[in-house]
């Protein structure tokens, strides 16, 4: 069983950016593509970016295109998103997702593993 932990998130100021963590224990995913989501208190959890196996294909949500990068060493289980222009509409908890494929999804139920997420709080 793998287990994902997340970090690096926190409060920021709207325009600032945060770079979060995702490390991998246990069973490895190196082969399985990664993804973020986030959700906020009583929403549903929404698909932010995800990445393959190898690093490539990265596809990101509408909302997170141009201002947020995932990224991933190859057949690394360290996933990354980067984050940036910042807005307060971003606060939310992010949690990162093992696929159960090679590639990344934009669903849910794609996902076999999840961390425990890491709040964002961007302030105006």
């Amino acid at each position: 069983q793998a287990q994902l932990v997340e970090s690096g998130g926190g409060l920021v100021q709207s325009g600032g950016s945060l770079k979060l963590s995702c490390a991998a224990s246990g069973r490895t995913l190196s082969n399985n593509g990664m993804g973020w989501f986030r959700q906020a208190p009583g929403k549903e959890r929404e698909f932010v970016a995800a990445i393959a196996w190898n690093g490539g294909s990265p596809v990101y949500a509408e909302s997170a295109k141009g201002r947020f990068t995932i990224s991933r060493q190859y057949a690394q289980t360290t996933v990354y998103l980067e984050m940036s222009n910042l807005v307060p509409e971003d606060s939310d908890s992010y949690y990162c997702a093992g696929a159960r494929r090679a590639f990344g999804s934009s669903r849910a139920s794609d996902y076999t593993t999840w961390g425990q997420g890491t709040q964002v709080t961007v302030f105006s």
